[in-house]
Parts: structure tokens; C-alpha cells; sequence
């Protein structure tokens, strides 16, 4: 039986790691029946995604080109939504600032029985996006793994 109905990737600003590794993820064929969507601890506008970030993902035949950065409000935490943070840092902030309505929340290293925080790129070169997409795109390989399994307990 499914455990998750959704799943939410969060980062700072909704604009590079969420929303990279929301599509990494939905290229995951078994996760059809997982809504999967990303928020930002901090958006003050809708911002689409980050250029280098877009770049780097249509190397690799991905696109997030329509995407706009969402906040991260109470109304996403809910029995049925995993919550997953790029950094430790932000996970502990989301359980002091949520505390009631927080649940299912973990860093992606966390939940996938890893160590670790997937940096941010943001402000650094083309290479440091690449080699960010690319630790998101091991670690989704092994999120569909988990999932998988748990799905089917």
C-alpha cells in the first residue's frame, strides 16, 4: 500500500535544488502515483527557476522552464505529504517553525539513509550546478528505491 500521496522537495528559495530534484523525480515511472512539487523556506515573489539551474537540467533533457518558486506555508504539511529538505539546517527550522503541523519531515540524505547536506550552487559557477544536479540525480535514484520499497510493505 502507498504510504505518501505526495511528496515536497524543499530548498531556500524554491529556485535550483527543490525544484531539480522535483524533476528528477517525476522522470520515475513507478512514483506515477506520487504528486511531487517543491517549495522555498524564503520566496518573497514568484521567481522562475534559477538560468544555470535550467541549463544544466536541458543538458540532461529535463526542464523546469515554467516553474515559479512557491513559499512554504502550514497547508503543506499533512499525514499523507513527505517532506524532504536540501540541508539539515532547514528541516530543523521547519520543526521549530511548524511545530504542530510538521510531520513527515527529513533531509533527502536523511530518508534515504545517507549523510549530508546537497549543498546550494547558488552565486558559483556552471560546474557547481552540474555537480549538484548530479548528487540530486544519485540520490533520487535511490529515494525511488525506498519509496518503492515502503510501497510495497
Amino acid at each position: 500500500m502507498k504510504k505518501y500521496d505526495k511528496l515536497t522537495f524543499i530548498s531556500r528559495s524554491d529556485t535550483c535544488r527543490a525544484p531539480m530534484a522535483e524533476a528528477l523525480l517525476q522522470t520515475k515511472l513507478l512514483l506515477e502515483d506520487i504528486i511531487v512539487d517543491s517549495r522555498g523556506m524564503i520566496v518573497l515573489f514568484p521567481e522562475p527557476i534559477n538560468p544555470k539551474a535550467q541549463e544544466v537540467m536541458g543538458q540532461n533533457e529535463l526542464s523546469m522552464q515554467d516553474h515559479e518558486a512557491i513559499q512554504l506555508t502550514r497547508d503543506d504539511f499533512d499525514d499523507r505529504t513527505l517532506m524532504l529538505t536540501m540541508e539539515l539546517e532547514q528541516k530543523n527550522k521547519i520543526l521549530e517553525t511548524y511545530p504542530a503541523e510538521a510531520k513527515n519531515v527529513y533531509t533527502i540524505a536523511e530518508y534515504c539513509g545517507r549523510t549530508g547536506d546537497v549543498e546550494s550552487p547558488l552565486g558559483k559557477d556552471i560546474s557547481a550546478y552540474a555537480e549538484c544536479f548530479s548528487i540530486l540525480k544519485e540520490m533520487i535514484e535511490k529515494l525511488a528505491e525506498v519509496i518503492k520499497e515502503e510501497d510495497e510493505k
